[in-house]
Parts: C-alpha cells; sequence; structure tokens
C-alpha cells in the first residue's frame, strides 16, 4: 500500500488541482492512503474534510515580505512547520508528498527531503509562487500548468480539473443546461463570469451593452457574483444569476467566454474548447495575462484590456465577434487543441516516476 501525502492550500486556485489528484489516486487505488497537508485556517480546512480525506494541519508561516518583527520570527516558525511535517510523514509512513504550493507547501518540500521522501510540484500559474519556486530545485519531478513556466525541470503537463469539467459532453448536455437557466439550446448563448464575488469591471460593461448582445442574435449567461446588486431587466434571452454551483451546465451553453483569466478558468475553458475574451485582472503580480498567454497564443483566445473594459468595448470588440462564426469556429479548435483533460493523470504519472526512482 502507498501512503500519499498532498500538500497546498489556502485558496481555490491550490486545493482543487490537489482535490482533482486525491480523487485520481484514491479512484485508481482504493487500497492507498490519500493524506492532505494543509493549514487549519485556509480553504482546505472545510474543503479536504468534507471531500472524505483526512486533512494533517501544519502551521500557517508566511514568507515575510520586509525586515519587521514577523521576519525576525520567521526562521523558528518555519523550523516548527517543518518539524510538524516530518512527524506526520514519520507518524503515517508517508512514502511520497506532493505538493501545490501555499503555506503548506515550502514546509512540506524541506521535510521530505529530510526524511529521504520523494516530492513533486505541481504549479498551477504562469508565475509560480515562492513555496514552488524553492521546492522545485529538489523535487523528483516538477509539472507545469502552462508552457513558459519558469520553474527549474518543469514539464507541462496541465491543470489537474474538476470530475465535473473532465466527463462533461457538452453537446449532450447542452438542453439540460438550457433549460436549469432559462434559455434557448437552439440560439448561441455569450457566456460571462468574473469568479465567485463577481468582476465589477465586467458587471458594469455589460450592464450598458447587454442589449447590443441580444441584438446580435445572440442570448446572455451572466453570472454577477454573489457581492453584486446589480438588477436583472428580466427580458427574454438574458439569465442573470448571481452564483452558479452547476458550472459544468454554464460551460456546456456557451458558445463564447468573456471572463478573467485565473489560471483554473483558462485551464478549464481550453480544456472544454471554447472560445475566449480575458480580462486579466490588473491587480497583482500579472500572473492572470500569463495565464492566458498560451492560449492567446494558439488563437484560442483574445485578451482585453481592463482598464479600458466598458459597453463601448463589448460594442466594439465583442459584439462584431459575435457575428463571426467563421472566427469562433477557428478559436474554438485551436482551443480544443491547446487544452486538455489529462491534467490529473499526468500529475499521478509524475509522482509513479518519482516513487519508482527511489
Amino acid at each position: 500500500m502507498t501512503t500519499y501525502l498532498l500538500a497546498g492550500g489556502g485558496t481555490a486556485g491550490h486545493v482543487n488541482p490537489l482535490l482533482a489528484v486525491a480523487d485520481g489516486l484514491r479512484s485508481r487505488d482504493a487500497e492507498s492512503a490519500v493524506l492532505v497537508l494543509g493549514t487549519a485556517e485556509g480553504l482546505e480546512s472545510r474543503l479536504v474534510p468534507a471531500r472524505g480525506y483526512e486533512l494533517l494541519i501544519v502551521d500557517k508561516v508566511p514568507f515575510p515580505r520586509r525586515p519587521d518583527a514577523q521576519a525576525a520570527r520567521f526562521p523558528l516558525r518555519f523550523r516548527r512547520a517543518v518539524a510538524q511535517v516530518r512527524d506526520h510523514i514519520r507518524a503515517h509512513d508517508v512514502d511520497v508528498v506532493v505538493g501545490f504550493g501555499g503555506y503548506a507547501s515550502a514546509p512540506a518540500y524541506v521535510a521530505a527531503r529530510r526524511e529521504g521522501v520523494p516530492f513533486v510540484v505541481h504549479e498551477a500559474n504562469a508565475r509560480p509562487g515562492l513555496a514552488n519556486v524553492l521546492g522545485a530545485r529538489r523535487a523528483a519531478a516538477t509539472g507545469l500548468a502552462f508552457a513558459g513556466t519558469p520553474l527549474r525541470g518543469g514539464e507541462v503537463v496541465g491543470m489537474p480539473l474538476r470530475r465535473e469539467v473532465i466527463e462533461l459532453d457538452r453537446a449532450a448536455a447542452r438542453d439540460e443546461a438550457a433549460q436549469h437557466f432559462g434559455l434557448d439550446a437552439s440560439r448561441p448563448v455569450l457566456l460571462v463570469f468574473g469568479g465567485s464575488l463577481g468582476a465589477q469591471r465586467l458587471n458594469e460593461a455589460l450592464a450598458d451593452s447587454w442589449g447590443d448582445v441580444l441584438a446580435a442574435g445572440w442570448q446572455l449567461l451572466h453570472v454577477t457574483g454573489e457581492r453584486s446588486d446589480l438588477s436583472d431587466p428580466g427580458v427574454p434571452g438574458y439569465a442573470l444569476v448571481r452564483y452558479v454551483d452547476r458550472m459544468d451546465l454554464a460551460f456546456a451553453l456557451a458558445d463564447l467566454i468573456v471572463s478573467r483569466s485565473g489560471a483554473a478558468t483558462v485551464s478549464e475553458v481550453s480544456a472544454l474548447g471554447i472560445p475566449a475574451l480575458y480580462v486579466p485582472y490588473s491587480v497583482g503580480n500579472g500572473e492572470q495575462r500569463l495565464n492566458a498567454a498560451t492560449a492567446v497564443a494558439a488563437g484560442a483566445a483574445r485578451l482585453l484590456d481592463d482598464a479600458t473594459f466598458d459597453g463601448d468595448a463589448v460594442r466594439r470588440l465583442v459584439v462584431p465577434l459575435l457575428g463571426d462564426p467563421e472566427r469562433l469556429a477557428a478559436m474554438s479548435d485551436a482551443a480544443s487543441k491547446v487544452g486538455t483533460r489529462s491534467g490529473t493523470e499526468n500529475v499521478i504519472a509524475l509522482v509513479d516516476r518519482a516513487l519508482a526512482s527511489v
């Protein structure tokens, strides 16, 4: 029996690929043990037990960004976190560690190396986090979701995706999806979303231009986010919803997508072969623009500027594309070639290789 320790968490971008790999390992061999290492504060503290996995806790120790009191305490706190992980590895006789970034991963990589246990790194973003940059230097294997991610020894394996996305047959599910959202399955649909909390820039732009989308002969499925106070005009062909718990059905209905370009979004949209217009979030380290770069280079997507994305931009840049079925078909074909649904299997293959090298 093999015991796997999957480390990561903090955000959905770390937890979801971790859980996809955990599910893949468990479905392949029910006799093996799959454990998850995370913090008590992160999203994993709720999602991991809910999925049926044991969560082993490690202290949350952020890397210091400036010389202050927290930086002075960091070495001792980090050593304590590494010791916690080493205790977990010994207590559970762990055979291999797989890290997905986040606070739990850095001490996991150090602990695995000191215990002589092989470890594998998976980086979901085109711009890697510090934990994975450090981990990749000694990893048995490093998997990348996107080509060009600057990690030592990185191999492009794609993103481990949710089962409902991997198994989605968009054509077969279209009628169910249309009924679910109250739209017409025979007419094209523009899907606009900005994540669970929404994207104010996208919401405001569509509030000003939804009529132009409908006038172009398309329907609009607009996921505004739970915090949005955007009012529903209540017109046929425009489905405004705050939150979608069946994103697979939204994807089944989408003929074109306008969204942010988080790593998971780009990976799922490309895997499903859906043409997209990405509006990268302008705050942060620029990773959203980099996440979309491969899809854009392949012709599967286009980038739109966040600062200038408004109703006029929709009318000038989006609406003309709605009337160009040949261009949309070409983008969809390109997306199907650049995306992959086998990210989970590819990461597991790296893990198997790491185990075989011991």
